[in-house]
C-alpha cells in the first residue's frame, strides 16, 4: 500500500510542478510520476526534509526538485526538438 500511495502523490507533485512552470511532462502521467519521485529525491538533497510529509515525501523540497526536474527535461527535449 505504500508503493502506491507513494506513485499517487509523486503523480500528483509532478503534475503541479508542471502546472507551476506552464510546461508539459514527457510522458504524460507516468512522467508526472517520475518527475515527482526524482523531484523528491533532488529536493530532498537539495533542500532536506522539512515541511508536511505525505506518502513519505516532503511537500515542499519534493515540489521544488520536481520544477527542476521538469526545467531541465524541458530545455533538454527543447533542444532536441529544434
Amino acid at each position: 500500500m505504500g508503493t502506491l500511495w507513494a506513485l499517487i502523490v509523486g503523480g500528483i507533485l509532478g503534475w503541479l510542478a508542471g502546472l507551476i512552470i506552464s510546461k508539459d511532462v514527457p510522458g504524460g502521467i507516468i512522467g508526472n510520476i517520475i518527475a515527482g519521485i526524482v523531484g523528491g529525491w533532488l529536493g530532498s538533497i537539495l533542500m532536506g526534509n522539512f515541511g508536511p510529509e505525505i506518502g513519505g515525501f516532503f511537500i515542499i523540497p519534493t515540489l521544488i526538485g520536481a520544477i527542476i526536474v521538469i526545467g531541465i527535461l524541458s530545455l533538454i527535449m527543447g533542444s532536441i526538438r529544434k
